[in-house]
């Protein structure tokens, strides 16, 4: 039989829902007063005969013949309705503090963002504060508030789990008088981390000790391995060796399932034999050094016996920023801040990609305030030479896969990066059809985070992968690997297809503010397990060479 408690949650929640889709604020009102008076009752009300219900002060007419409607069928039909036509993320919003149904109206109406994913990268961009109601503190708040609730799910982006993985290792280095060595997702380069790892030489009952006076709980213990939990869900495991067999734990741990399969099997892998390092495994075994990070592939081991392994790109092989976002759209600097810290960074030229016209949500340029931009921009570089300033828009793809301005604005930046930010839906027939009439476009050079993912959060729109590298190579357009930790887009796993295919790929942090920069780190780090060096890599191109690349562009164009 359903409880009061039950029926005070499902008028609560069917109050908060109508308020979200903006339904008639009196029976809305009503229902919230209903649950309040619900929640006061001491006696159940499966327990009252149906016609007192009515006298109950605070319960209605209506709300007593849905909480009659509650006790005879055990579910309210409208909240089940109304439940319907809700995406499940704007549900899941409810949960989170300091975000009310009025808000969350203004999210998903005026936004169109229907995940906490969505959300959290709104309030990275600094796109909440445009929006009436919410202030810097709101955004702020917002954005910890989902970072603590996601936190709870027990996955983890690579960036959210990084500092926290080197302080625990300090800690227990400093501790403990054993030897710890990071392995596992972490030390492979992973974009999604479900456990950090290490090999030690510590005993079980130390690290059961440890552990536990640090407020870790035991989450499961072998003889090969133990692991805990603490109270952010973060899931960490200890492989148990010794001197011996270290490094061949060590070794085993750092590799993919399916690599560990292939190495087996081609070289009749000993684990037994004792290996002074790790790279003396390979060595034994007449095979060059594969790094942890591309240990994921079979394909990769042959290559290595061949001694074919690439030469892979490093954070300081980046030399210019390449997709940032200022405070003409949904930025949090001035262009002058900007290229002031890009300078800093020892970075040759800045390319500054603000938000189309569409992007309304995100404060895009109209057309008027793209002249007035590029005077700015023009001012900045007499002052600022020979660093420059590259004039760029992050340019809406539209439905029917056309850019967002005419084509003498579009002619007006030195290139295109072309994005998709609405309409996410479509089906892989539609999304390949307006990616391809986007990459045709002779004033598109860069195609931006192409499948729209958000990692953890938003698995992006369908798309044929093979098909829209091969229209790249086809129109000479490169392809972003957008570094925000939360992207990471194109997917590693298809870059061995694009530099098959002679496409460049362009490690780009979307920055929206000066501290984004710092995420080409992530897009390095995975760009490393897809064997990306830096002659394949356009934001690691000289200031020349990316002034001839922009020649190019403009050649094309003709």
């Amino acid at each position: 039989m359903i409880t009061n408690d039950e029926i005070s949650s499902n008028f609560s929640l069917l109050a908060k829902l109508m308020d979200i889709h903006g339904e008639n604020p009196f029976k809305a009102k009503s229902y919230a007063a209903a649950a309040f008076s619900v929640d006061k009752i001491t006696t159940q009300l499966s327990e009252m005969p149906h016609n007192t219900i009515f006298s109950i002060k605070g319960i209605g007419e209506s709300a007593g013949n849905r909480i009659i409607e509650m006790l005879q069928t055990g579910k309210l039909q409208i909240l089940e309705d109304i439940i319907q036509n809700t995406p499940p993320g704007i549900l899941e919003m409810l949960k989170i503090k300091g975000i009310g149904p009025k808000k969350i109206a203004t999210i998903w109406k005026e936004l169109e963002i229907e995940t906490l994913g969505e959300l959290l990268y709104a309030c990275n961009e600094n796109r909440l504060t445009l929006y009436k109601g919410f202030g810097e503190k709101t955004q702020q708040n917002i954005k910890e508030s989902i970072e603590f609730y996601m936190g709870t799910m027990g996955r983890y982006l690579y960036q959210q789990v990084e500092s926290f993985s080197k302080e625990l290792e300090k800690i227990l280095t400093v501790s403990l008088p054993f030897t710890f060595q990071l392995t596992g997702e972490m030390r492979r380069q992973m974009e999604i981390i479900d456990s950090i790892d290490w090999v030690t030489t510590a005993n079980s009952e130390s690290i059961k000790a440890f552990m536990n006076s640090i407020s870790f709980q035991l989450k499961e213990s072998e003889a090969s391995k133990i692991s805990f939990k603490n109270e952010h869900n973060i899931t960490v495991q200890f492989w148990l060796a010794n001197q011996d067999n270290f490094q061949s734990i060590l070794f085993e741990t750092s590799c993919s399932e399916q690599f560990l399969k292939e190495w087996i099997k081609t070289t009749q892998w000993d684990k037994s034999k004792v290996f002074p390092l790790e790279d003396s495994i390979f060595s034994t075994y007449d095979c060059c050094p594969i790094p942890p990070c591309q240990r994921e592939s079979a394909t990769i081991i042959h290559k290595a016996k061949q001694n074919e392994l690439p030469s892979l790109i490093n954070v300081e092989d980046i030399t210019g920023i390449i997709h940032s976002h200022s405070i003409w759209s949904d930025g949090g600097n001035s262009l002058t801040e900007m290229a002031t810290a890009a300078i800093e960074k020892g970075m040759q030229y800045l390319v500054i990609s603000d938000h189309s016209k569409s992007a309304f949500y995100a404060n895009g340029l109209s057309i008027e305030r793209v002249a007035a931009q590029h005077q700015e921009i023009a001012k900045i570089n007499q002052q600022f030479a020979p660093f420059k300033i590259f004039k760029s828009i992050e340019s809406d793809i539209l439905n029917d896969g056309s850019l967002d301005y005419p084509d003498e604005i579009l002619s007006s930046f030195d290139l295109i990066i072309a994005s998709v930010h609405s309409n996410l839906k479509m089906n892989e027939e539609k999304a390949n059809a307006r990616l391809l009439k986007a990459i045709e476009n002779k004033y598109t050079s860069i195609l931006g985070h192409m499948t729209g993912r958000l990692i953890l959060s938003r698995a992006g729109y369908p798309i044929n992968h093979a098909l829209i590298i091969d229209a790249c190579a086809a129109n000479g357009v490169v392809i972003e690997l957008n570094a925000h930790p939360r992207r990471l887009d194109i997917d590693w796993r298809w870059i061995e297809k694009a530099l098959e295919k002679n496409v460049l790929i362009s490690i780009n942090p979307d920055a929206h503010t000066i501290d984004g920069f710092e995420d080409c780190k992530y897009g390095v780090l995975v760009a490393q397990k897809a064997g990306l060096s830096k002659k394949q890599n356009l934001s690691s191109f000289s200031l020349t060479q990316f002034e001839a690349f922009v020649k190019q562009q403009q050649t094309k164009r003709c």
